[in-house]
């Protein structure tokens, strides 16, 4: 708990530098921290997924990503699959290179539009994303430890809320 403490201080002291350096302005300093504290919580979690979680697979995140989308709603055109993802379509067409080169996705041109393709996980991906996500959920668990169910109900509607008032 110490170490917890320590990063929430941290934290407060990086919010107090901001303030302390921008206090003369009339900004919104709350959005700022909201903003700025969502950020910062999403790389730590990256990055620690990556090296805690998903390298024992030889995952990246965006790899890891792409295989979970597959696997909840299934076959998917690469435009859509890139839209889910978050990812750039050529940046997604690198990364399904690198997935189908290793087994776990496939992919197939549409038969009405040649120009069009889907990608559909294996039954390696699929053997491959059941195995990684019950440590990736884990991992979720320890990284949200310090907050009682409530809280993170809470955290949950909260981010939701952000998302859906500004998305598409």
């Amino acid at each position: 708990m110490a170490d917890s403490n320590q990063q929430t201080d941290e934290m407060l002291a990086n919010e107090r530098d901001i303030r302390a350096r921008l206090g003369d302005h009339p900004f919104d300093f709350d959005s700022l921290h909201v903003i700025s504290n969502i950020y910062r919580a999403a790389a730590t979690i990256r990055r620690r997924a990556e090296r805690e979680v998903l390298a024992d697979y030889n995952l990246s995140w965006g790899g890891f990503t792409i295989l979970w989308v597959l696997w909840i709603w299934g076959e998917m055109e690469t435009a859509n699959l890139a839209a889910e993802c978050d990812l750039a379509k050529g940046t997604l067409t690198g990364m399904v290179s690198t997935l189908e080169q290793r087994g776990l996705v496939e992919r197939e041109r549409m038969a009405n539009d040649r120009r069009r393709v889907t990608v559909s996980l294996t039954d390696e991906g699929l053997t491959t994303i059941e195995d990684v996500f019950p440590n990736f959920n884990a991992f979720e668990a320890e990284m949200s430890a310090d907050l009682d169910t409530d809280e993170k109900r809470m955290a949950a509607e909260l981010l939701r809320r952000i998302i859906t008032r500004h998305e598409g």
